[in-house]
């Protein structure tokens, strides 16, 4: 973007998330086609986790919101569209009502490293977009790109935790509380208390933030993933008192619920008891 009062990101993943509600007394008298059905949805799913250009998870939500949601990644837009068809085609989403979707794709925002690449050029003095500023620009910004701290991020697979949360937020555009007529220091320096929070729920949480201007009603997504529902509490009451949040911060609706693995889709459907979780390897893609 290159504007000195516009934060830099950078992006990984294309993020498709997708809420279903199941007809269970439906499904329930289709028990001479159970068998067939889950085999086809499973072996799927099994195709699109085990993809190096996407993955996919699945989680019963609890609440009245939603029954089944699944999360899918992919490496492009289209790829996410080619993900959501070929498992729309199963014969399972004859049972599966569509409750909300929300796309978006996985971000850093780079407030820090922007302010110090201005800071660079500037000391350069090299004259503000010209053809030299713009290819300097896009150097540094590629060097955060590739940056092992980085990269890893961007690219890591879903997180394999028990327990996740998702919701879509704004940040507000009201009045004296809009984020955006803020100067860009001040932002930065928001955004900098607002990360130490985060930080230090290290080894409890593990974080994805999405951008979704343009994609979707909100400007982000936010999916935590814990071994402990208690966490999600925890931290996003304590980020309310964030002046970030506090001010600016305009939430969406939330979906919690519990991760499963493809193996337990069988349990999911029959309602036998809570389907189990596996964690699988994640090595980053």
């Amino acid at each position: 973007m290159r504007h000195p009062d516009v934060n830099e990101t950078i992006e990984g993943w294309w993020i498709l998330h997708r809420m279903f509600a199941f007809d269970r007394r439906r499904w329930a008298g289709a028990a001479e086609s159970h068998e067939r059905i889950t085999r086809e949805a499973a072996d799927v799913l099994r195709g699109l986790a085990s993809d190096e250009a996407g993955d996919v998870s699945l989680a019963q939500i609890v609440g009245h919101k939603a029954d089944l949601m699944f999360t899918h990644y992919a490496k492009s837009y289209d790829g996410l569209a080619a993900a959501q068809m070929q498992l729309d085609a199963c014969e399972l989403f004859e049972f599966l009502e569509p409750r909300d979707s929300y796309v978006s794709i996985l971000e850093l925002g780079l407030y820090e490293a922007t302010g110090k690449i201005h800071a660079a050029l500037k000391e350069r003095d090299l004259k503000p977009y010209s053809p030299d500023w713009n290819a300097a620009f896009d150097e540094m910004l590629g060097e955060q790109a590739n940056h092992p701290r980085n990269a890893g991020r961007l690219w890591a697979r879903i997180p394999q935790r028990r327990y996740v949360c998702f919701y879509p937020m704004d940040k507000k555009r009201e009045g004296a509380d809009n984020w955006y007529t803020l100067p860009f220091e001040e932002r930065a320096k928001l955004m900098l208390d607002h990360g130490k929070i985060g930080r230090s729920f290290h080894g409890l949480v593990t974080q994805v933030i999405s951008g979704s201007i343009g994609y979707d009603d909100y400007e982000w997504g936010v999916d935590l993933y814990a071994d402990d529902p208690i966490v999600f509490k925890k931290l996003i009451y304590e980020m309310r008192f964030d002046e970030a949040s506090a001010r600016f911060a305009a939430f969406g609706p939330f979906f919690s619920g519990v991760q499963f693995s493809v193996e337990s889709l069988p349990t999911f459907l029959s309602g036998a008891g809570v389907p189990e979780f596996k964690a699988r390897e994640t090595a980053n893609a």
